[in-house]
């Protein structure tokens, strides 16, 4: 089998999110307010949990990481996601769920949840390879 463009070696295409309603208020607003109001924002839950990890509140990280990972994981399904494939970090929608995934595999490691660091650290990279080296993971 032949790869596609943009696909992984299994052919997968990749899934690639609608565009962020929150985006734009978070430009300009705090996270917290901005994920009040767009509860369903990957990317609020996201900089909720590097801000909490750049302070850190490991716990409140490991939470705030946690929501935008399963927001993420909702959207991703939404998306025609079925479990496996590429998430480019190219796609810019795509970066709110691969940085709450990046804050979930760093914050499991803090808590000492080895396991899930792993976890979640092998499947950003499974998923953009590219995402995982911006994200320093």
């Amino acid at each position: 089998m032949t790869a596609t463009p943009g696909s992984d070696l299994l052919g997968i295409p990749p899934t690639e999110l609608p565009p962020d309603p929150a985006a734009r208020a978070l430009e300009e607003g705090d996270p917290r307010t901005v994920a009040a109001a767009y509860p369903s924002s990957c990317l609020a839950w996201a900089m909720l949990a590097e801000d909490a990890l750049h302070e850190g509140d490991d716990v409140a990280a490991y939470a705030y990481a946690r929501t935008g990972y399963h927001r993420g994981l909702d959207l991703l399904r939404r998306s025609g996601w079925r479990g496996q494939g590429p998430v480019p970090w190219e796609h810019e929608p795509n970066q709110g769920f691969l940085r709450a995934l990046a804050a979930l595999a760093k914050a499991a490691g803090q808590i000492g949840e080895a396991e899930e660091a792993v976890r979640c650290t092998e499947f950003l990279r499974a998923s953009s390879a590219a995402g995982a080296r911006e994200l320093g993971l």
